[in-house]
């Protein structure tokens, strides 16, 4: 398949009528799959309502067929058409970060969206994006549409068109270059459909953010239990990860760098994965930092591009760092033991 290439300047005035913009749409109209930027990450888009829209996501990716993919809208008007209410939570939960990378579970009407995007749940993950070309690429298309992050499964997310074309190029119709996404990891997802509102995965709004708008916000056990049904992507399989074992280290850049000398006295090429404040404490074969410390949001913005980096690099094992979690640093750390798969390693004091 050829995939084609759009490049789109985000600051047009105008751009659902921008050609590129028009002919993607017509694209997601004959429900074929295209890759599309967004704030967080890019997504891999497809006519929600479509079957075999959404069975091309999946093969696209390489995804299992029981994760639940976010449906991405323009408007509250194409809210009211998939929902069957709006709990009053939910309503403030949108009035403070829609658009934004916030995605909110809700019960869902029967009959008009794919089957297959809401992995058989009664209740469906839903998101208006704060990225301009997403918004009129979604609006000119008409369409709710479903859009996991535009990678193959199990590999670090997006954040730019080439990631996508590493991954993706011949499996997809079609890539909208809207440039660099901002945020780097994926939105939080929120299940507004019982009392109090339930984090199913941390994201690029804060728990601490959310309980300012609505109060209590709880955190669901399955974000550490694989065995529950996933109600939200990133629930279930391993994510993110690079090519190479990537072991996260509690301990200081003496600790780490014990280890690093050890696998290298084995011959292998080891990578390290740090912070712009700790980068010239080590000796390694491959040293990347990925933001600053101070700045957590420095280190979201930048995680998969340095998970990526580590691939081109060809290292056989990578050490990291961990970060504290607290704000942004729980995504950050959701996202690294997920691409890790391995328990931390504990150094003793």
């Amino acid at each position: 398949m050829l995939t084609r290439l759009w490049k789109v300047d985000k600051s047009v005035d105008r751009l659902i009528t921008y050609p590129q913009i028009v002919e993607a749409a017509r694209i997601l109209t004959e429900n074929e799959v295209v890759a599309l930027p967004t704030e967080t990450v890019y997504g891999l888009g497809g006519n929600a309502e479509s079957d075999e829209a959404v069975a091309r996501i999946f093969a696209a990716k390489g995804r299992p067929s029981d994760n639940p993919l976010i449906i991405h809208i323009a408007n509250l008007n194409q809210l009211a058409e998939i929902v069957r209410e709006i709990p009053e939570t939910a309503e403030k939960l949108m009035a403070a970060f829609w658009p934004g990378p916030l995605t909110i579970i809700l019960d869902k009407k029967v009959g008009k969206l794919s089957e297959l995007a809401t992995a058989g749940l009664s209740t469906v993950a839903v998101r208006m994006p704060n990225h301009p070309v997403a918004l009129a690429l979604i609006e000119a298309s008409g369409l709710p549409i479903a859009a996991p992050s535009a990678n193959v499964s199990g590999r670090p997310s997006p954040t730019t068109a080439r990631h996508v074309q590493d991954d993706l190029d011949g499996r997809i119709a079609g890539i909208v270059d809207g440039g660099p996404t901002g945020v780097g990891v994926e939105s939080t997802v929120v299940d507004c459909t019982g009392e109090t509102p339930v984090i199913l995965r941390p994201g690029g709004v804060t728990k601490e953010q959310l309980e300012l708008v609505v109060g209590e916000v709880l955190t669901d056990p399955a974000l550490t239990d694989s065995k529950q049904a996933p109600k939200s992507p990133g629930m279930k399989y391993r994510h993110y990860a690079p090519n190479a074992p990537l072991y996260l280290v509690n301990g200081d850049a003496s600790d780490i760098q014990k280890l690093v000398d050890e696998k290298r006295g084995e011959g292998l090429k080891v990578g390290v994965m740090t912070t712009e404040e700790n980068q010239h404490s080590y000796q390694a074969d491959v040293i990347f930092p990925c933001g600053r410390r101070a700045q957590l949001e420095t280190v979201a913005e930048a995680l998969y591009d340095t998970l990526r980096a580590f691939n081109e690099s060809d290292v056989d094992i990578i050490f990291g760092e961990i970060f504290p979690e607290t704000g942004v640093g729980v995504a950050i750390m959701n996202r690294l033991t997920k691409a890790s798969g391995f328990p931390i390693i504990e150094v003793a004091e």
